[in-house]
This record gives C-alpha cells, sequence and structure tokens, in this order.
C-alpha cells in the first residue's frame, strides 16, 4: 500500500457493488478515483476532472460503453484519454468493436484485481510516455524554426560587412597593382582602411554575439548578488566609448543601484551593452538616455530611457520575438540583440519588456530576482 499519487482514474459502472470494490482496491494503491454510474454521468464528470485513464464498462443502460467511448474519442479535449473496457462479452467481434470505438484495452468480467492493476499501470506508462513524446516533439520543432531562422539572420548579417570588406580588398590590391614605386604604399587611402577595421569589428561583434546567444542556451551558471552594477556600467561606457563620441550621447545614471539583485554578471553587462547600443543608435539626435532601477512584485526592475521617437504598438510587439529582424516593421538592426536579451534573461528569472508612446520616447527594461528571505528595506532604497 501506498499513499503517493499515481494519477486519475474514472470507472464507469453501473453496479455500485462493482463500483465500491474497484474504488477500494486502486485507491489503497495510490490512484485517486471517482465514478460514475452511467455514460452520461461520466460524460459529465469529465467535464469537472479529466482523468488520466477510464474503466468502462460495456453492458449499461441509456448510452452503453461503446457509445460513450465514441463521444469521448470525437471530443477534441478527452480523445487522448486511454479506455480501458470491462465487460463480460468474450466474442472477438465485440473486442473489435472496441477497439474500433478507440479502446486500448480490454479486462474480462469479472474483473482480476491483480490484472487490472497490472493493465492500469501500464497503459498509464505508455500515456505517459507518449505525452513525453509529444512534448519532446513539439520543442524540437520550436528549435528547428528558431535554427531555421537563426541560420537566416546570421547568413544575412555576416554576408554584409564581409562583402564589403572584399570589394574594399579588391579596390586596395588595383591601387596597389598601379603603383609605380611598390615601397610607397602610403598613397592607398587611409579611409578604406579604416572602413575594413570598422566592419571588421562589426562582423566580430556579431560573431561574439553568437557565441553570447549559444552559451545562453546551453551554459548552466551559478546566479549570484550584483553587488558592483555601476561597475558593470562603467565597463559598457569604456566599451562603447567611441560609440558614445561617435553620436554625442548623454547618459546618466542613478546615484544608487539595488545591491542584492539575483543575476550572472557578465550576461547582464551585454544585457546594459545592447540596450545603451541601442539607446545611442534610436534613442534621438543627439541620443540622451537614462538609466535606473525601481522595485516591482518582488524583483528589481532595470531600465533605460530614451528621447527618441517612439515606438508603434505594432513595433513593440515584434521587438523580443526570437531571431524575428526588427527591419520587418522599419526598424534598422541585425535582429540579434534583443534575442541574445530575451534569453540572458529570461536564463536569469526574469522578464523582459518596452513601454513607449510615438512621440514620447521608449523605456526599455529587464527584472532579476532579488536574494530569498533577505531582509529589504525598498521605501529606503528606492
Amino acid at each position: 500500500m501506498t499513499n503517493i499519487d499515481k494519477g486519475t482514474l474514472l470507472i464507469v459502472d453501473d453496479f455500485p457493488a462493482n463500483l465500491s470494490i474497484l474504488f477500494s482496491y486502486l485507491r489503497g494503491f495510490g490512484f485517486h478515483v471517482n465514478i460514475a454510474e452511467s455514460g452520461e454521468d461520466a460524460l459529465e464528470e469529465i467535464l469537472y476532472s479529466k482523468p488520466d485513464i477510464i474503466l468502462l464498462d460495456v453492458m449499461m443502460p441509456g448510452i452503453d460503453g461503446y457509445e460513450t467511448c465514441r463521444r469521448l474519442k470525437a471530443n477534441q479535449e478527452t480523445c487522448d484519454i486511454p479506455v480501458i473496457f470491462m465487460t463480460a462479452l468474450v466474442d472477438t467481434v465485440d473486442k473489435l468493436k472496441g477497439f474500433k470505438m478507440g479502446a486500448v484495452d480490454y479486462i474480462t468480467k469479472p474483473v482480476q484485481q491483480e490484472e487490472l492493476l497490472a493493465r492500469v499501470t501500464t497503459h498509464l506508462t505508455l500515456s505517459r510516455l507518449q505525452k513525453t513524446l509529444e512534448k519532446q516533439r513539439l520543442e524540437l520543432q520550436q528549435q528547428n524554426h528558431e535554427l531555421e531562422a537563426f541560420a537566416h539572420t546570421v547568413a544575412h548579417d555576416l554576408k554584409n560587412p564581409f562583402s564589403s570588406i572584399f570589394s574594399l580588398c579588391d579596390i586596395i590590391q588595383e591601387n596597389i597593382t598601379h603603383v609605380p614605386n611598390k615601397e610607397n604604399l602610403e598613397i592607398i587611402d587611409t579611409e578604406i582602411i579604416d572602413t575594413i577595421q570598422q566592419l571588421s569589428h562589426k562582423s566580430i561583434n556579431i560573431i561574439d554575439s553568437l557565441l553570447l546567444l549559444a552559451s545562453a542556451r546551453n551554459q548552466e551558471v551559478k546566479m549570484e548578488p550584483i553587488s558592483t552594477m555601476d561597475n558593470i556600467i562603467n565597463q559598457v561606457r569604456e566599451r562603447l566609448a567611441t560609440m558614445i563620441e561617435e553620436y554625442q550621447g548623454e547618459i546618466m545614471t542613478s546615484t544608487t543601484w539595488p545591491t542584492t539583485a539575483l543575476g550572472y554578471p557578465p550576461w547582464i553587462e551585454e544585457v546594459w551593452m545592447n540596450y545603451i547600443s541601442n539607446g545611442l543608435k534610436y534613442g534621438g539626435k543627439s541620443p540622451r538616455l537614462e538609466l535606473g532601477a525601481t522595485t516591482e512584485n518582488g524583483y528589481f526592475r532595470f531600465w533605460i530611457r530614451d528621447n527618441g521617437q517612439g515606438l508603434t504598438e505594432e513595433e513593440q510587439s515584434h521587438l523580443f520575438i526570437p531571431f524575428s529582424r526588427i527591419s520587418q516593421v522599419g526598424i534598422e538592426g541585425h535582429g540579434l540583440g534583443l534575442s541574445i536579451v530575451q534569453r540572458i534573461i529570461e536564463k536569469c528569472g526574469g522578464q523582459v519588456g518596452v513601454e513607449s508612446q510615438v512621440g514620447q520616447g521608449s523605456t526599455f527594461y529587464f527584472t532579476l530576482p532579488f536574494i530569498a528571505n533577505e531582509e529589504l528595506d525598498f521605501e529606503d532604497w528606492e
């Protein structure tokens, strides 16, 4: 005997004595057991409590077991529930009729309890394995769709800079060919060299993004308190120094940051890197970015507010779709950044989002949980 819940059974039989015996026996083995005395009662019972398996008597007044089974299999909500017929009918034609209606097995009356237990256990195991396989199939199908979109995005993003690099190399080669004095190559336009370097850096950044996305998908990391958010922001500033100067951007940060948010610092740095670089590119002319943090429903919410044109509801709905190209809704971008942000933050136990109105700028945010059982005075911190 055991009290472990092994699943929910529905026994359908018009003889109360049969119901009582099977109810007591199966309950003793840890099953949750519901009962019904007719096919009509069974169909109504299932509306309130969907069982894992149904033990169904064939010969009943009203709608018999065959018709009850037919209706169950015709209903999208109940068609996947295994049905085991219980009957005194032993002719092959009767059994074939039951299988044709969708039953998975037959038990001959009078029911042998040990046989019943064995068949119920077997079919429950098979049903659970089928559900697990179906779930894995759907997950694999979704991953394949993502990988296809991912591969398309990567191919598109890497093709453009490398094509430009090859073209510039041809120009350099042509210049070198027409230089009378091969020792004096300074005449090659330094702007071409600068452009090659910029394109190379862009390609490297895309590849780095791919590596980060792969690690966020597969790597298991230990979450830790992020007590140095100032340092993380400063590192991002240093990495984006050239871009900040190019766009003449202004970045203002909160004077204090929470010190008990849980995350993985290298990933959080990449989140800020993406949000800030996007803010510089699309925030406004000249971009003015404000960074801060608040509390929200047991989470810390970190945000960046820009002075850009804002986004329509349609544009916002596309931003965090994995691997979708933002340019599909009229915004420039290589489509990897926000996918990475979403993957990272969800792996850290938080969420991402955006709040925006056309003409009023945008606020991108991400949330992180705080240390469990930690005494926090949110009002004092804020």
